[in-house]
């Protein structure tokens, strides 16, 4: 590994990048996104994520278990329910990341109904 200018610390391995680049990735997909965001704020079943984010129970499950694999969110089993949530000690910087971005893309968007989505530039 090499050691950024002026930074002390090395460079992520071209692995590091790419399993980060993934996850990244990941959070790319909207529906995705809204699943952590929704987790970030408190556990739920899928039942309560499909109400919550809109989503197909197929398509929801699907989703999770993406997230999950990933490492980015986690589940239990309380009876016949899978309760899914984050882990706050391990993805701290990462919920922080969502609610920074999500947070401020939200204090400055006009009202969904009144604009088109648009798109980030230069990312």
């Amino acid at each position: 590994m090499e050691t950024g200018p002026g930074s002390g610390r090395q460079d992520p391995s071209p692995q590091v990048l790419a399993e980060a680049a993934a996850a990244f990735g990941l959070l790319a997909s909207p529906a995705r996104l809204h699943l952590v965001w929704a987790l970030a704020q408190g556990e739920s079943d899928v039942t309560g994520l499909a109400e919550r984010v809109g989503g197909a129970l197929p398509a929801v499950s699907q989703h999770l278990t993406k997230l999950k694999l990933a490492g980015l969110v986690r589940s239990r089993r309380e009876g016949r329910r899978q309760v899914y949530f984050v882990d706050a000690d391990e993805q701290a910087a990462l919920v922080d990341v969502v609610h920074l971005l999500v947070g401020r893309l939200t204090e400055r968007t006009v009202p969904a109904a009144t604009a088109p989505a648009r798109r980030l530039r230069g990312l």
